[in-house]
Parts: structure tokens; sequence; C-alpha cells
């Protein structure tokens, strides 16, 4: 077949486009180049990263101002003060900001979870300048406009009225409320369509500056910047975010005892399943047993234990994993499926007869071998962009993992032995302690 010209010029534009795909992703792990490490007067920690490869510097500011910090009956205040920093500032208004990002090409973001906030900056290294300066004024000059905030209320109520609509999202908040009796992490992100309503101006206010203060927070810059640099022209404007203490919080933890069953009566043809039980703290020492042992027991909703029983052999479900959430304080242990109504009590049972193998046998070599091996083949995808470096950099800084974390995870997980996993599943799964969150068809569950 004869080439034509334009189908030349599609070849020319997949090559190219293919080449500049894999250019964006800096280098593996193992050539991450050593990162700097600095801590501000105002107490601000500054991590530092040169990767070269791409134009661009991308910072990000986590601050220690989650959702666990919400007071009583205000759940949602952390996520909505952390959406409001975008809203404009003392000098401009939010229209303006925008316009602004939009020419240099400059992305300024913001996240929030049960833990910390976030805010994502990324550049051009030729606009850096404007750039850091907007991210500052947005940072530390916020006005909270009260029409922008009941606007972003308003969003915020109707992404929570529109969640109600997903029963898998259902039986995960009905799980989170019954598991947790006393923990900062007892209720949504975002708030719920009850305390949403009571957030005001003022409440955002008192919030922000009570918790985003320099020390407690991080801030990791990666990319086409070197460490002189970041001392000599980022370095001043952070020295100007003047800040206070900020009290330490202390927080006793306690799970509710099972079983419980909870049953939300929908009519659907899937029973969406949630059960399981209070989990560990990420500075849990035994994190990496704990890690390997989730893997093996249902880590992969392809290639794990339950799902080798419930979906391979059984072919009760599409999908079931596990996952123990560790957070600054103890998570949970969840396991998550699908299945048809009619199957609910099957697959439950062949879950909680999986958990309660793993605490009895000791896992094969093989099986252990390749939870290792996939473990830690995909680490470094944690790091394979500029956004993923400064994220995966502030969160190691926040949970004390030390700088070489990178280089010390795989002998983390290689020293990890059978007789580890036994041990870690007899004491962190607790199969005839659970708690169980189903939302699907009543008439049709028969659940044990």
């Amino acid at each position: 077949m004869k080439s034509t010209p334009a189908r030349m010029r599609q070849i020319l534009l997949v090559t190219v486009t293919a080449l500049f795909i894999a250019l964006l992703a800096p280098p593996p792990c193992g050539a991450i180049a050593p990162v700097e490490r600095f801590v501000l007067p105002n107490q601000l920690v500054v991590l530092v990263s040169e990767e070269h490869s791409l134009p661009f510097v991308t910072f990000e500011l986590l601050v220690d101002a989650g959702a666990r910090r919400d007071p009583s009956q205000k759940g949602g205040l952390a996520n909505l003060t952390a959406e409001s920093i975008l809203l404009g500032t003392k000098n401009r208004p939010i229209s303006e900001v925008n316009e602004i990002l939009d020419h240099m090409g400059t992305t300024l973001k913001v996240s929030c979870g049960w833990d910390f906030a976030s805010i994502s900056f990324r550049s051009l290294k030729k606009e850096l300048e404007q750039g850091f300066a907007l991210f500052m004024e947005a940072l530390t000059e916020p006005a909270f406009p009260e029409a922008e905030l009941q606007r972003e209320k308003q969003a915020i109520l109707g992404s929570i009225q529109s969640a109600k609509d997903d029963p898998m999202d259902t039986a995960r908040k009905e799980f989170r409320k019954i598991v947790f009796v006393n923990s900062p992490y007892d209720h949504p992100v975002e708030g719920t369509e009850e305390s949403v309503p009571l957030l005001t101006r003022e409440r955002v206010k008192e919030f922000y500056e009570a918790y985003y203060q320099p020390g407690v927070s991080i801030l990791a810059v990666a990319g086409d910047i070197t460490v002189e640099e970041v001392k000599e022209k980022i370095v001043p404007g952070l020295t100007l975010w003047k800040g206070k203490k900020v009290a330490d919080t202390s927080v006793a933890t306690k799970f509710a005892e099972g079983p419980k069953k909870s049953l939300i009566d929908r009519p659907i043809t899937q029973a969406n399943i949630v059960m399981g039980h209070g989990g560990i703290e990420r500075s849990n020492p035994d994190y990496y047993a704990v890690s390997v042992m989730n893997r093996i027991l249902g880590g992969s909703s392809l290639s794990s234990r339950l799902a080798e029983v419930i979906r391979v052999k059984n072919g009760l479900a599409y999908s079931v994993y596990t996952a123990f959430h560790a957070q600054k304080y103890p998570g949970t242990f969840q396991l998550v499926l699908q299945t048809r109504n009619a199957s609910a009590g099957e697959a439950i049972r062949l879950a909680i007869g999986e958990m309660e193998r793993m605490r009895k046998e000791m896992v094969s070599t093989q099986e252990i071998e390749t939870a290792k091996k996939y473990l830690i083949g995909s680490f470094p995808l944690r790091l394979n962009t500029q956004s993923n470096l400064a994220s995966f950099l502030a969160q190691a800084e926040y949970f004390g993992l030390g700088l070489d974390y990178p280089e010390r995870y795989p002998s983390l997980i290689r020293t990890v032995t059978r007789e580890d996993i036994l041990r870690v599943a007899r004491q962190y799964l607790r199969p005839d302690n659970y708690i169980l969150a189903i939302v699907g068809n009543q008439q049709e569950i028969k659940i044990p």
C-alpha cells in the first residue's frame, strides 16, 4: 500500500506524540537526584528534587489541615476551607486569578483528605516568578468572598446528593459511620447534607487562621530548578509567610465491636458490600508485613486469594479487593465486592473463610514472592511524574519516612517472611469481629 502525504503526516504525528509522552516522566526511582531538605525560620519544611528533563516546576504544599481537624457537628469545614483558598484573594477576584493562570498555562489546584490538605502548583520555568507570586497570594491572602463561598457550598451539597445514587459510595459511608466509635475519621471529608449548611464564612476564616500555618506545612519542589534557585527566588517569598504555633492534638481511636450488620434497601440487582473492622496507623512497624499480607489476601482484584475463590472458582463477583487504609491515626481494613443479591450471603461466607485461612495457615513461598515482586516493581510508579514525585516527597515527610525511603522501600518489603504474614494476619484480621454494610435488594439478600 502506498504511503500518501496525509498518511505520512499521521505517522509522523503519532511518532512525535509518543516521544513527547515518553519525555514527560522523570528517570526511574533509582535515578532520582538526592533530595535537599531545609527548614525555614517560620518552621516551614522545604524539600527540593531537581529534574531537568522538561522546563516545568511543580510545587506541592501539604498542610496539616485535613478533615480530621473538623470540629464536632461541622464536618466538611476543612474541605470547604481548602476549596475556598482559590476563590479569590484580597487583591484579585477569582475571575482575574483564573485569567492569569490561563494566560501563563499554569495550574493551581487544591484538595483535602482526612489527614491533610494540599495546594498543587505547576508552571513553566519561564513563568515561575509570576506564578509563584500568585501561589503565595492565594495561600496567604485569601478573601473568602461570601458569594463565591455560597456557590462552593451549593456545589459540595450537589455532589453529596449525587453520590447517593451510587450504591457502593453509600455502602462505604454506612460502613464508616458504624465502624468508628471515636475517631477523627468518622465522617465524610466533604461533610454531610446536615453539616455543610452550618458552615459559615466566619468558621472558614477561623479554621484557616488556626491551621494554615507554616509550622505544620511541607513544601515539596520538583522539576527544572536547582536548590540554589529555590533558595534565591522562592525562599524569600516563603519567609514572609508568618505563622503561629498550632497546638498538638491527642486522639484516642475506638472502633465498634462486631459482628454488626446494616442493610440499606435499594431496588437494584447487585449487592454492594463493604465489610471490615479497625486497622492500623501509617507509623505501625508492621505496615510492610501487612502490605504483603493484604496483597495476597485481596490486594489485587484479579490475582489474590479472594479473587481466585470468589471470582474465578465460583463466579460470584467480577471484582473483589481488600485494603488497609493506614493514616496518621488508625484507619480501617475494608473488604469490598459487588455480587448478585442472591449470591451475597455465599460471597460473604467465602470471604470470611479466606480471612480465617490466612490466620491459620502459612502462605506459600510462591504467594509471598509474587506479592513482594509486585509491590517492589510497582513502587516507581509513585514517582513517575513531577506531580507524583512532589506529592510523594511531601507525604513521606509528613509520615516521617525519611528522605532515603525510596531506596529503603525494596528491602523493607523483601525482609517480610512467611512467619511475619501469619503473625500479622492473626493480629490484624478479625473475621469474627466485622462490620458489614450492604446496599441492595433486601428481599433477595440472605446474609449469614
